[in-house]
């Protein structure tokens, strides 16, 4: 697991909509127990602070950090993923959004990101610069972040016919390689995790699964196998966050240390 990703389940379990900073040398011993060096913390927190995600914050010799807007806006997102939508799509309503995009070869590093948060916000690319998802996705924050509107265009529609969805969705997405993650997760989280550090498992737990969830567009449940593993691997990882919340809580209540939020 990266730093970077462990960094934001921490970010999102411990200090999204509590107010609070946190100094940086918790920080450390946190994600230490969790494996990530204090070298690579460090970088993280620089690296995150550069982006807009985090700010500054001294009390006396002490540096703490909190929550940007930025940051607040896509921890809250994650937590809806991880806590509201699930991974199983249920209630589809048969409408398909679909978002066309063109940007000129110099701005590769803008197509980069652009796909990135289309791939996370559901999206498959369906030909060239056309991209479809399921449903109603939000794509605001998507248009907010990188400032690409006057290159994008989105649509809603339901497929004729005559189009194959089958064959689209076997195109645009990668089923084989999704459902081998979550089996790969049922695999690595279902021996019991009795005897371990349970504030590491909890953080190594909540980002494997958010890794997962990352990848996958909600497809509609009826376009999908019948032995699909999502729903079984959701509900472990449910029954294992239960388990681990109230002893990770406690062991984070005597690590961190934390200072009100300043305006």
């Amino acid at each position: 697991m990266r730093s970077s990703s462990v960094m934001l389940t921490f970010l999102g379990d411990h200090l999204l909509d509590r107010g609070v900073c946190v100094y940086s040398g918790s920080v450390i011993d946190v994600l230490g127990r969790a494996g990530v060096s204090a070298e690579a913390t460090r970088s993280t927190l620089t690296r995150l602070t550069a982006r807009g995600l985090l700010r500054r914050q001294r009390h006396g010799r002490k540096m703490y950090f909190g929550l940007t807007d930025r940051s607040t806006r896509i921890l809250r997102d994650g937590a809806v993923r991880l806590w509201e939508t699930g991974a199983v799509n249920h209630d589809w309503d048969g409408t398909w959004t679909l978002l066309a995009f063109s940007l000129p070869g110099e701005r590769r590093r803008e197509r980069h990101d652009l796909r990135a948060q289309l791939a996370w916000a559901g999206f498959g690319p369906v030909q060239g610069g056309l991209w479809i998802a399921p449903g109603h996705p939000d794509v605001r924050p998507i248009l907010a972040d990188l400032g690409l509107g006057p290159h994008i265009r989105i649509f809603r529609a339901t497929a004729d016919e005559a189009t194959d969805v089958a064959e689209m969705i076997s195109h645009a997405y990668d089923l084989p390689a999704l459902a081998a993650r979550y089996t790969d997760f049922s695999t690595r989280w279902a021996p019991p995790t009795s005897g371990s550090d349970p504030l590491a498992a909890k953080l190594r737990l909540i980002t494997d699964w958010l890794q997962i969830i990352r990848q996958d567009p909600r497809l509609p449940i009826s376009h999908l196998p019948p032995d699909w593993p999502a729903a079984s691997a959701q509900e472990l990882f449910f029954q294992l966050n239960a388990r681990l919340a109230g002893p990770a809580a406690e062991i984070a209540a005597a690590l961190l240390d934390t200072a009100p939020l300043m305006e």
